[in-house]
C-alpha cells in the first residue's frame, strides 16, 4: 500500500496558525477577554497601560450547563472590577468598580460612600486627588456638582452602580446612571502586563500610526515595562 504524501511543512505551519487563532477568538469571545487601561479612572488600583484578563463566564455567560459546571459562575458583588459597555456608548468598553446591587441605596456624602445608609469602607482602593468638596447645588456643572454629594438613589431591578476607584476623577454611575445586567462583559481578575511607556486611547488612526505604536512599544518593552505588575491581582 502506498505511503501518503508527506504534508509540507508551510501547510503545517499554516494550519497551526489556523488552529491557535481559531482557539484564542473562541476564548476572548466566551472565556478570556482581553482589556487595557486607557485613563486613569481606576488609580491607583488600575493603572495607565495595565494589559488585563477579563474573566467573560464567571457572571452567567456560559451557554451550556456542562460548561457552567466547570467553569464557575456566581451573582455580581460589590467590589468587583468590571468591564461593561458603556450605557452611553455600547460599542465603547469601561472598567469600575461595582459598588451597588440592585435594591441598593446608595449616597455620596462630601466624598464618602454610603450604601443602604451605611458608611463603606473603602479606604483601601479609593483615592481622591482633588482636595475641594464640591456641593450639589444647581449653579455648579454636573462634573463637579455630582461628583462629591451625590443620591440618594435607589438601583433599579437588574442594573448595577459603577464608580472608579479615582474617585475625583472619574465618569462613572453619578453621571451616566447604573450599568444594566447585559452590558456587564465580566470581571477583572489578573494583569498580564503593564507598560507604561505610553498606550493608545482605542482610537484607529491608520496603519502608519498603528505601526508607529508598535515599534514604540516595541524600543520600549524591556525598559517600561513594570514588572513589579506582571502576573498582579487586582483587589
Amino acid at each position: 500500500m502506498p505511503e501518503a504524501p508527506a504534508r509540507s511543512t508551510l501547510r503545517e505551519y499554516l494550519e497551526a496558525l489556523l488552529i491557535a487563532g481559531l482557539f484564542l477568538g473562541f476564548t476572548n469571545t466566551f472565556l478570556i477577554k482581553t482589556f487595557f487601561i486607557p485613563s486613569g479612572s481606576m488609580e491607583d488600583t488600575l493603572l495607565v497601560g495595565d494589559h488585563l484578563f477579563v474573566n467573560r463566564i464567571i457572571f452567567g455567560a456560559a451557554p451550556s450547563a456542562l460548561e457552567r459546571k466547570l467553569l464557575p459562575e456566581r451573582a455580581p458583588r460589590r467590589g468587583d472590577i468590571v468591564v461593561f459597555r458603556s450605557p452611553e456608548h455600547p460599542t465603547v468598553d469601561l472598567v469600575k468598580r461595582l459598588v451597588g446591587l440592585p435594591g441598593d441605596t446608595l449616597r455620596v456624602l462630601d466624598k464618602q460612600l454610603y450604601v443602604n445608609g451605611v458608611k463603606v469602607d473603602d479606604g483601601d482602593y479609593v483615592v481622591h486627588k482633588d482636595p475641594n468638596v464640591y456641593k450639589n447645588v444647581p449653579f455648579l456643572d454636573d462634573q463637579r456638582r455630582l461628583r462629591d454629594n451625590f443620591g440618594p438613589v435607589t438601583v433599579p431591578p437588574g442594573q448595577y452602580f459603577c464608580m472608579g476607584d479615582n474617585r475625583d476623577l472619574s465618569y462613572d454611575s453619578r453621571f451616566w446612571g447604573p450599568v444594566p445586567q447585559r452590558y456587564l462583559k465580566g470581571r477583572a481578575f489578573l494583569i498580564y502586563w503593564s507598560f507604561g511607556g505610553g498606550t493608545s486611547d482605542g482610537t484607529w488612526r491608520g496603519w502608519q500610526e498603528k505601526f508607529a505604536d508598535l515599534a514604540r512599544t516595541a524600543a520600549g518593552f524591556f525598559t517600561r515595562t513594570r514588572w513589579q505588575r506582571t502576573l498582579h491581582l487586582p483587589r
